[in-house]
């Protein structure tokens, strides 16, 4: 059974016929409905315009597609590879209706996220000591609320969690982070605008290991004016700590405004150069019509997608899933 079966199966049930497990599919799957409304909004009034004009596949009906998902920022490279995913598919060409074509379609976005791999969303914490996870991003994506956001899932889950204000470049980066402390009520630790960002991951690190803290969250400046400094930078403060943390930092998450498109894109490269990625933070994908830049992070860059904001509220953060995203962005194709 096809991706676009499976869900299908789930969400042509009735609720009282749903198992828990397919309860809980159904209720992320609304989150993402929503948030992604959107992209969906403007990739499907023109995918049903398309599909409605055609009664067969031809080279035209592929032409058209192609500048659909080039419009919703998959990315060129992307959107010609899953072309020839699709054109290549054997189903293509016994495709009785646009229905089946449309289930070929959804079944190959799929494929060229997960690429026959296990794609695991999950954060590597250490379960035996204390958890080192460092954030970079370019100023104003959102990555000193995604911090606060990752901090308050943290502790709902049991954690107990820490945040470093890494960022002394900007004063109003270290009190944005102590109010967002605040609210989650966890400790951060700062020090005066200007210091050494290596010198607060030290500190922060070892009052984390006095008072058994389980995570740290280390926010780093955003400034990409010369990509040498922050490489310098960067490389200093993973040298401390992983002097101080053998095997940390865990997680280096390099935190992208979904907005910005292909912008986002060229500030993923430019930090992929500059330290070791590890995952991906996909902010305000509620707030764009070009969601699709999505695959174009995980084909061109390959680094999953570990969560995505969708919303203001502390509790707009989901771990990614690829499944839901797919149902989000072609919910009206499951009707």
């Amino acid at each position: 059974m096809g991706l676009f079966n499976s869900i299908k199966s789930i969400f042509s049930k009735n609720k009282n016929q749903l198992t828990n497990e397919e309860q809980l599919i159904v209720e992320k799957a609304e989150k993402y409905k929503k948030g992604m409304e959107k992209t969906r909004s403007s990739m499907m009034g023109k995918l049903k315009a398309l599909f409605e004009s055609y009664d067969r596949v031809n080279d035209d009906l592929f032409n058209e597609l192609e500048e659909i998902f080039i419009m919703a920022d998959i990315g060129v490279n992307t959107v010609l590879e899953l072309m020839d995913e699709i054109k290549s598919d054997v189903r293509i060409r016994n495709v009785a209706n646009m229905k089946e074509f449309q289930s070929i379609i959804i079944d190959k976005i799929f494929s060229i996220y997960v690429k026959d791999e296990i794609v695991d969303t999950n954060l590597n914490l250490n379960e035996n000591g204390l958890t080192v996870i460092l954030f970079v991003g370019v100023n104003g994506v959102g990555k000193t609320t995604s911090i606060g956001k990752i901090a308050y899932k943290l502790q709902n889950e049991g954690k107990k969690v820490m945040l470093a204000a890494g960022d002394t470049f900007r004063a109003g980066a270290i009190d944005q982070l102590k109010i967002w402390a605040d609210r989650v009520g966890c400790p951060c630790v700062t020090k005066a605008p200007g210091s050494d960002p290596a010198s607060v991951m030290y500190e922060a690190i070892q009052l984390a290991k006095a008072q058994n803290i389980d995570v740290l969250l280390c926010d780093t400046a955003g400034r990409l004016q010369t990509k040498v400094n922050l490489m310098k930078e960067l490389e200093k403060v993973h040298r401390v700590i992983s002097r101080e943390v053998p095997g940390a930092p865990h997680e280096t998450l390099l935190v992208i405004d979904a907005t910005t498109g292909q912008n986002g894109m060229n500030q993923a490269r430019a930090f992929t150069e500059a330290t070791n990625v590890t995952g991906i933070v996909l902010t305000k994908l509620d707030g764009t019509a070009k969601g699709g830049i999505v695959l174009a992070i995980r084909n061109e860059l390959g680094i999953p997608i570990k969560f995505v904001t969708m919303g203001e509220k502390i509790t707009d953060l989901e771990y990614f899933d690829i499944e839901q995203y797919i149902y989000g962005l072609f919910s009206d194709m499951f009707v």
